[in-house]
């Protein structure tokens, strides 16, 4: 089956920067690796880290620097950074052209975000005086371009690969219904796994998808002895759990062959959320719903939140110290305003605003409107401009709040929404944000109806699903170059 049969048989998803998916099968249950080449698989996981420790090698020797324990040592530490931090390489749809420019700019950004752990770890550790300031310049600056020309380089490699490559593996997919066509379209995206001869069915042809009537190679019961006349190396089954005995049948009968066999699980029915395998004292389990912040991801997130919140804070300070002045003598009332609002894991804590309106009431269900009577002169300025949100720097830094995340709602608006709107609790996996995927998608300011409220909530569970570091960045630089012009807020 060749790629462009295989794309046929199932529409290709959008890749996720500031728009959601509509695939129940998410990108983050597709783990790769299995059955890749290992050169692929080598190139996929540390290219990047290999890139970054090789520019600061060529830096060092470019300006006559000794590359001696210490350079060692930040290469170790830079390698290890990178390779949670950094995007790995797009190796998918061999043939199809990139946008080199794009992802020119997603490399610096996180490349940015790298530089910036690691000018911290020198600031804390005081060693950043040890390294030639010529050194890191040129390594800062070269980095994002010689990752950019590895990727390039490395598409090229796995073209070649694919047409020198030797023996092409074939492969067989048991049950041509949803799950079976779209694990066909995802291998013919990574063609290096070899090829997808067809599917095994035992249902009439007349009841079978109508694309897939083309490739259907038999019944279940023709499938051994197909394996063993075409010696075909893996058989994917995508068959419902509850057809068990059907599945042992079929493992029992492939017990005379020397194919690979997969069982590739149905969870298109369930709203997956992280999904990943796990274990639990030798037994395997499947998280279907899970907060992207487990383990070393967790502590980047919150590492991220500190460093950023820190310095904004730092630079942020003698505006905020005018604006509480503003908003004193604007009209009677505290500087800071106060309101209770879920949290993460639903936990009421205090957020923070300068005060807006000439009213402190602490849960309001009524959401200012655009000419609202209680904002003050200065208060519209405030919202307008989101210079209101400031004081949430501290909710960051005290750890009650992210930079980026899902926005927080009055606690009175939660009781009302998560009762109309399906997985609207669901946001509360995560620490809520300062800012967020729904906000620099213009749904900010007042939710006029149910479906404004629905609409934030899937941007808040699409990015749920999707986080990287890199999506954050873009998502703050998206919110700086668009709160200035933005009128939805009041």
């Amino acid at each position: 089956m060749s790629a462009a049969q295989a794309s046929r048989l199932t529409a290709r998803r959008d890749q996720v920067a500031f728009r959601h998916t509509d695939s129940a099968l998410s990108r983050s249950w597709a783990r790769t690796g299995v059955g890749e080449p290992p050169s692929i698989a080598l190139i996929k996981e540390h290219l990047n880290s290999a890139i970054v420790a090789g520019t600061l090698l060529l830096a060092a020797m470019s300006h006559g620097q000794e590359f001696n324990s210490l350079y060692i040592a930040l290469a170790v530490f830079a390698y290890a950074v990178t390779f949670k931090v950094l995007t790995r390489p797009q190796l998918e749809l061999i043939g199809n052209g990139m946008d080199w420019g794009r992802i020119l700019r997603h490399r610096t950004i996180e490349w940015a975000c790298v530089i910036g752990i690691l000018l911290l770890t020198g600031y804390l550790l005081k060693v950043s005086s040890l390294f030639s300031r010529r050194v890191m310049l040129t390594w800062f600056v070269l980095t994002p371009l010689v990752l950019t020309a590895a990727h390039a380089a490395a598409r090229k490699f796995a073209g070649w690969l694919l047409e020198h490559g030797g023996t092409r593996r074939r492969q067989v997919i048991i049950g041509a219904n949803k799950v079976g066509r779209e694990l066909a379209a995802r291998l013919a995206e990574e063609p290096w796994h070899g090829n997808v001869e067809g599917f095994f069915d035992d249902r009439r042809v007349d009841r079978l998808p109508r694309e897939s009537r083309p490739f259907l190679l038999g019944r279940f019961s023709d499938l051994p002895e197909y394996a063993r006349q075409n010696q075909v190396h893996v058989i994917y089954v995508c068959l419902p759990i509850s057809k068990q005995p059907r599945i042992r049948a079929l493992l029992d009968s492939l017990g005379d062959t020397t194919a690979s066999i997969y069982f590739v699980p149905d969870l298109s029915a369930f709203d997956l959320m992280q999904a990943r395998f796990g274990e639990v004292g030798g037994m395997p389990l499947v998280a279907v719903r899970e907060t992207p912040f487990c383990g070393m991801t967790g502590v980047l997130k919150r590492a991220s939140d500190i460093i950023l919140a820190a310095g904004a804070l730092l630079l942020a300070a003698p505006v905020m110290a005018v604006i509480a002045i503003r908003v004193r003598q604007s009209s009677p009332g505290p500087v800071f305003f106060r309101q209770r609002r879920y949290g993460l894991d639903g936990r009421e804590f205090m957020v923070y605003k300068f005060r807006t309106m000439t009213v402190c009431e602490d849960d309001p269900l009524m959401q200012a409107t655009r000419f609202d009577l209680r904002v003050t002169r200065v208060g519209a300025f405030l919202r307008r401009t989101s210079l209101d949100e400031l004081p949430q720097l501290l909710n960051v830094l005290g750890g009650s709040m992210s930079l980026v995340g899902p926005r927080p709602h009055a606690v009175s608006h939660n009781e009302h929404y998560r009762k109309l709107v399906s997985g609207y609790m669901l946001r509360h996996k995560v620490r809520p944000g300062i800012t967020g995927l729904a906000q620099v998608n213009g749904l900010r300011g007042e939710t006029v109806n149910i479906e404004d409220m629905r609409q934030r909530v899937e941007f808040d569970l699409d990015y749920l699903k999707n986080w990287s570091v890199g999506l954050d960045i873009r998502i703050l630089l998206k919110t700086v170059s668009i709160v200035l012009r933005d009128r939805n807020a009041y």
